[in-house]
């Protein structure tokens, strides 16, 4: 009975740590580069729905105008608050690390991100946006310690 709880406990970690590669179980498996890829498509997506806000809000309100302008706030919400998970979750706490020589610059950058993220959420000015994107750009030359490099 003890072995069959175990194997089920395993199976599930294994199989949770393959689909979620920045869990927070000690799977070692990790998408550096595809996060960096991720927070870009994320901060596109902002600054998209920050000027259809900006031209609906712009335009006489119907009904569903109205509707839009909800579902385009949520979504340059929702974006900014993942790529805040995605800082705190995936680079704080597991691959940023203390004894890195670059730590102090890299937990700076990551900062800078997870701030910038949050004016997007308070604003529609495609500065924010662009701000966001200076920042993941940012990290990225302080956590590869080179030059981005995206298709």
């Amino acid at each position: 009975m003890l072995h069959r709880l175990l194997f089920a406990v395993a199976t599930v970690c294994l199989l949770s740590s393959t689909a979620f590669a920045h869990c927070q179980v000690p799977c070692g498996i990790y998408g550096d580069q595809l996060r960096f890829e991720q927070l870009l498509e994320d901060g596109k997506t902002i600054a998209k729905a920050q000027g259809q806000i900006n031209e609906l809000a712009a335009a006489d309100i119907s009904g569903q105008s109205a509707n839009q302008l909800g579902r385009w706030i949520m979504t340059k919400d929702d974006h900014a608050a993942k790529i805040q998970a995605t800082i705190a979750d995936y680079f704080l706490a597991q691959r940023i690390k203390a004894d890195s020589p670059r730590y102090v610059e890299q937990l700076k950058a990551a900062h800078a991100v997870t701030v910038a993220a949050m004016k997007c959420k308070q604003s529609t000015d495609a500065a924010t946006a662009e701000a966001l994107e200076a920042a993941v750009l940012n990290l990225y030359r302080a956590y590869e310690g080179k030059e981005p490099a995206f298709d």
